[in-house]
């Protein structure tokens, strides 16, 4: 068997293996390793280029988000001064309409308070007269003689 004759066979198959690994390994190592060392390092760059360009977005949103809640604080602040504003001016203006409303209710009472003396003192006028009237026709009565308006009127006085 020519397979086990190692004298004549060992040393071709060992020098055709050292050319075959030879070839191949620099065949590898010269063609297919450049290549894929551009496939990996394109990769990692588009890897880093994507992380670097998340991290900017990020970065832009996240200051987005702090531009629109310090907008919102400050619109906030806004509305609580317009509506501060607002109740001041709704405060002010009752104030005056009260105010208003007071003198006229002062007026008409002051008013009513006049009219109200006024009938009380004509209707205490009326029953002076009635008063002397009566007094008159009762002195007449029991003395038979008719007294004077102006002593009635003078009686009736001193007694009220």
């Amino acid at each position: 068997m020519p397979q086990f004759d190692f004298a004549h066979v060992f040393w071709p198959q060992l020098a055709w293996l050292a050319i075959s690994f030879a070839l191949l390994y620099f065949g590898v190592v010269r063609l297919t390793l450049p290549k894929l060392g551009k496939v990996m390092d394109a990769r990692d760059n588009k890897i880093a280029g994507d992380i670097a360009e998340a991290k900017a977005a990020k970065a832009n949103a996240d200051a987005i988000d702090a531009r629109y809640h310090a907008d919102m604080a400050m619109s906030r602040d806004e509305a609580r001064n317009a509506i501060a504003l607002a109740k001041a001016a709704a405060a002010k203006s009752t104030e005056a309409r009260l105010a208003v409303a007071a003198q006229q209710a002062e007026a008409e009472i002051a008013a009513a308070e006049a009219r109200i003396a006024e009938a009380v003192t004509k209707a205490e006028g009326t029953l002076r007269d009635a008063a002397a009237e009566s007094a008159a026709d009762i002195v007449a009565k029991l003395t038979g003689k008719q007294p004077k308006p102006d002593a009635a009127q003078a009686a009736v006085a001193a007694l009220v």
